[in-house]
């Protein structure tokens, strides 16, 4: 082999090494978002509300908008986690907005379901707010997102799965926008169809709605109060 064929051989081993850990850096940001958006939560309640009482479109908006702010947070948990530890008062009040907000939306529904006609959208989409900006905001006022990705990134980095430099933060990030945005898809499409075959109601699914809710403001809330006085 001649001299420049080796080179180009060595090159091109670099090369295709270095394209094979941003893949898998991607990869696993991917792997890391879809499981964790496949609990039950709100933001996947409401994208197949959405997809059940409008179209698949408007729900793909309101998922695009809230992988958004995920991303976001995901970048400032990776490259600010000293930011991020230093000021868990934000994050406090966070909470206890989000804690307030799920609340007030979990009684609505209930009231809204006790009062409405069957045929009538669910209280959440009940206006002309731009979907997009609908996965925007329910995304932004979720600040469990913070302690996951933080709690997530801190294991990946000592377990030398993910390497504290921009490249991987970066190829990370994009993957876990892609992750959430297929789990939410998941609840869009295959909830769609669950929900047609059982004949589920909007009175029915503002209830549900209205449970998830209120669970959701619990667990918040005990995450606020009780496991501080726990440590």
């Amino acid at each position: 082999m001649s001299s420049d064929h080796s080179m180009l051989f060595h090159l091109s081993l670099h090369f295709f090494g270095f394209n094979m850990d941003v893949l898998l850096t991607l990869l696993l940001g991917l792997l890391v978002s879809f499981l964790g958006q496949l609990p039950l939560g709100n933001l996947n309640i409401i994208a197949t509300q959405i997809g059940l009482e409008e179209n698949f479109k408007k729900a793909w908006l309101f998922s695009i908008g809230a992988a958004i702010v995920e991303m976001i947070y995901l970048r400032i948990a990776l490259s600010g986690m000293n930011w991020v530890v230093a000021h868990q008062t934000f994050f406090t009040i966070l909470n206890w907005v989000a804690i307030l907000l799920f609340l007030t939306l979990g009684i609505l529904s209930f009231t809204m379901a006790h009062k409405q006609a069957a045929d009538k959208k669910t209280i959440l989409l009940n206006n002309k707010i731009n979907r997009f900006v609908l996965g925007v905001t329910m995304s932004a006022v979720n600040p469990v997102q913070i302690p996951f990705w933080f709690t997530w990134g801190i294991t990946l980095i000592n377990a030398g799965l993910l390497y504290p430099n921009n490249l991987d933060y970066n190829m990370f990030t994009i993957g876990a926008g892609t992750g959430t945005i297929a789990g939410l898809a998941v609840y869009i499409h295959a909830g769609n169809r669950i929900a047609k075959k059982l004949k589920a109601s909007n009175k029915g699914m503002n209830k549900f709605m209205g449970a998830v809710f209120i669970f959701t403001a619990l667990i918040q809330l005990y995450k606020v109060v009780i496991v501080p006085m726990m440590k």
